[in-house]
């Protein structure tokens, strides 16, 4: 007999098909699954296979019997080991058997990580902008799925605002997302909390409202003389001497004789009244982010400009001094930090670079005169050098010569301003670091060729240059770092030392042109939802039958294991036309249609041959380029264009694995090797066209008598929405650059998972919390065996 036609599944489940019948509770017909067919199928014990329904958007545990771990009476709790899973069922139990909610959270969710998705509103703005954040909990371990800020060298990308020192949970930072829980991992990749907050809706800068109040005015020399006494702190235990120090010299009391300001509450509220001013400089635009600009130059043609940045610097101190007073209760002070508009937090940002790392030496009536010592610059010198070094930086024995010449004369900060801003400590949290650490590199290298890449910047995140045709070196945040971070190393915030291509000068920088993934993007609600949806347990139910997982893990078969087919032929970039090159690439990338899948090496255009030296375009100024990659799969070209800017998120660690899989998490695994034969997989392909792919879309086929290592089957698809597709790249690196490369060419971001720390069900997991379509799996312990 047909099955009757499905609606509403959900409708279904915990109906009258699961009523009581003669005093127990009868099985849910619908919930059925085979031992070890984790694809969507079940099988009756005693009849033939049936197709299983499919499970999606799991709701909340709303049955009071399931949330107290009630189930039904005869329920039998077996004895199992506690100890990691070989078999499933475990041993001396029947996959008949089912197990109340104490017994499956030991047996199926030790260990496991719980993803949960976390919506906030944002101060001053309506409910129509929020801000999104992911955590996770429960894998019994200290370990993350986030880089180590020190060991990545990006402590300065992120700042604490309400306290000192690594924050605990994403949204307690100053930046949005917050750079302390950015890099993932593994090079070249996110953590999912940053994938979730790429997702929040944002407001645009908040104008403030000039309150009308002025500071007093304050020569150079005066304000330096503030700076040094603050170097000491504020004197908050003597209340009058504060009261003068602040209004006799900074600001101006409207109640002096009536009721004089002197508790730290009105004083709080005078400074953010002046600094509230629109004639201030405005750090939250990204052009001012990189602050010593303002006082690089100390020439008397600049001595208003830098006035103004260091009253401003002492205004900043002032309140920030006061807001963080041992006298200010801590209730109202994390409260207060949460309410202050946008523009004041960052000046008290810079204020709090300046404390940790400046203290005033000498000062004068002019900028010639002053003299400030930094910190934390031995610190600084060292990250430097082992930067360059890591980097296997082309002209590093002359670098570091004038390294430690310019660190003996004590003028590394008189190269540059980002030189300066570096070495200095004075970096403000956010995307900046990485090019302030790239450009003094640059700017302490003796040789000439830098001059070709001083047009390095933040502003232009997603770029990448070539340097003396020795190297490429690619940003964290474009694609083509993104795709070849498996085969380099990533260090604060760059990719390198990769190889190089014939399509960019001598030296040359290059931004790099993608689009915004046509799909597989976070919402809302994916957030609110994302505990439900990944649940280990599957949906909620007072009984767990043993039959409905699965140990899962990858082929591990000694012939296709570990292929070795796949090889690294070319980087190829491509000059975008003029017109693109005088916009900004997302402006453009919008509304491009989509790109035609790989073809073979035969069809693709001859590369651009290198610029002769001494030709004008040896030293070519930035442009625009759409990035590719060519590989070798068995003897067969096949180029993957980087046309879509995806992201790859580090999977969360787990422990006491491998564990079982819930059936609805349905998968289709595949080699590397066989990956250029899987095409629009879950309607990639229609996403980018807006409509039917049949033009663009083609199946990819190798030249004739070419592709034998390409095994079937020759296509696959991935039928519904959210099937996985699980890609074992394992063996040389270059697998995983084709994974990702192929991830880029349609558009699909994925979760990344290294099998010594996440086992395969896990990552599964995370993808579908993470509404991706796509996980790889590598085994570095294997590859560092192979090494």
């Amino acid at each position: 007999m047909a099955e009757p036609k499905r609606k509403g599944f959900w409708s279904l489940f915990r109906s009258k098909s699961s009523a009581t019948k003669n005093g127990k509770l009868e099985k849910d017909p619908l919930r059925r699954a085979s031992e070890g067919d984790v694809l969507g199928r079940s099988r009756r014990p005693d009849g033939p296979a049936e197709d299983a329904p499919t499970r999606r958007r799991r709701p909340r545990r709303t049955d009071p019997g399931a949330a107290k771990g009630k189930g039904r009476e005869d329920v039998h709790t077996p004895s199992y080991d506690l100890g990691p899973l070989t078999e499933w069922p475990p041993s001396g139990m029947s996959s008949s058997e089912e197990l109340n909610l104490g017994a499956a959270m030991q047996l199926i969710s030790r260990g496991v990580p719980a993803f949960k998705g976390h919506k906030r509103p944002i101060p001053h703005a309506n409910d129509h902008y929020y801000a999104l954040f992911a955590t996770v909990a429960g894998n019994r371990g200290d370990e993350t799925d986030a880089a180590n800020q020190h060991d990545t060298m990006t402590q300065f990308t992120t700042l604490r605002l309400a306290e000192s020192g690594p924050a605990t949970y994403p949204w307690e930072t100053l930046e949005q997302p917050s750079y302390a829980f950015c890099f993932g991992k593994r090079p070249g990749t996110i953590t999912l909390n940053h994938w979730v907050s790429m997702a929040s809706v944002l407001p645009p800068a908040i104008a403030l409202r000039d309150a009308g109040v002025a500071p007093r005015d304050i020569d150079l020399e005066g304000i330096f003389a503030r700076l040094k006494e603050l170097d000491g702190g504020l004197e908050d235990d003597d209340e009058d001497l504060m009261y003068r120090n602040l209004y006799k010299r900074l600001l101006r009391d409207p109640d002096k004789y009536r009721s004089p300001h002197k508790t730290l509450d009105r004083q709080i509220t005078d400074l953010i009244m002046v600094l509230s001013r629109p004639d201030w400089i405005d750090f939250t635009v990204p052009k001012n982010q990189v602050v010593t600009r303002f006082i690089f130059d100390t020439s008397p043609a600049n001595s208003h400009t830098y006035r103004k940045f260091f009253h401003q610097l002492l205004l900043s101190l002032e309140l920030e001094l006061r807001i963080h007073s041992r006298h200010h209760m801590l209730e109202a002070k994390e409260k207060l930090l949460t309410q202050i508009p946008p523009t004041i937090q960052w000046n008290l940002a810079l204020a709090r670079r300046w404390r940790d790392n400046i203290r005033v030496d000498e000062y004068g009536e002019t900028a010639e005169q002053v003299h400030l010592r930094y910190r934390r610059q031995r610190r600084q010198v060292k990250m430097l050098k082992r930067f360059a070094q890591m980097m296997k930086w082309p002209n590093l024995t002359e670098t570091l010569a004038a390294l430690r010449r310019r660190d003996a004369d004590s003028t590394l900060d008189l190269v540059s301003s980002h030189a300066m801003a570096f070495f200095s400590g004075l970096v403000l949290p956010g995307p900046t670091f990485p090019f302030l650490i790239m450009n003094a590199l640059l700017d302490i290298d003796p040789d000439r060729a830098t001059d070709d890449l001083t047009l390095l910047t933040h502003q232009h995140p997603s770029c990448g240059f070539q340097y003396r045709n020795s190297y490429t070196y690619w940003t964290a945040a474009s694609i083509v770092g993104k795709v070849l971070a498996p085969t380099c190393r990533s260090l604060a915030g760059w990719v390198g030392p990769a190889r190089p291509t014939a399509d960019l000068a001598r030296n040359q920088i290059a931004r790099i042109r993608a689009r915004r993934p046509p799909s597989n993007r976070v919402t809302a609600e994916d957030v609110r939802s994302m505990s439900e949806r990944s649940d280990p347990l599957g949906p909620p139910t007072q009984v767990f039958p043993v039959k409905e997982y699965a140990l899962v893990a990858p082929d591990r078969d000694d012939d296709a294991y570990l292929a070795d087919l796949v090889r690294i032929e070319l980087l190829s970039l491509r000059p975008c036309s003029d017109s693109n090159n005088n916009s900004s690439s997302s402006s453009n990338n919008n509304n491009r249609t989509a790109s035609a899948p790989p073809l073979p090496a035969s069809s693709n255009p001859t590369p651009t041959p290198s610029p002769a030296p001494g030709s004008a375009a040896a030293a070519a100024p930035p442009r625009y380029f759409d990035a590719s990659i060519q590989f070798a799969i068995d003897g067969v070209s096949w180029p993957l264009r980087l046309t879509y800017d995806v992201s790859f998120v580090s999977a969360w660690p787990c422990s006491d694995g491998p564990h079982p899989l819930f059936f609805d998490y349905v998968y289709t695994p595949v080699k590397a090797d066989q990956l250029v034969k899987v095409r629009d997989w879950n309607g990639a392909a229609a996403g980018a066209g807006g409509g039917t792919h049949g033009r663009h879309a083609r199946s990819l086929s190798p030249p004739a008598g070419g592709g034998k290592g390409v095994s079937s089957p020759s296509t696959l698809s991935g039928g519904d929405e959210e099937r996985v597709l699980v890609v074992e790249a394992f063996g040389v690196p270059d697998n995983e650059v084709l994974a990702r490369a192929w991830c880029a060419h349609w558009g699909l971001s994925a979760v990344v998972a290294d099998l010594g720390r996440t086992c395969m069900a896990c990552a599964i997991r995370e993808a579908y919390a993470a509404t991706m379509t796509v996980v790889i799996l590598v085994d570095d312990e294997h590859d560092r065996g192979d090494e």
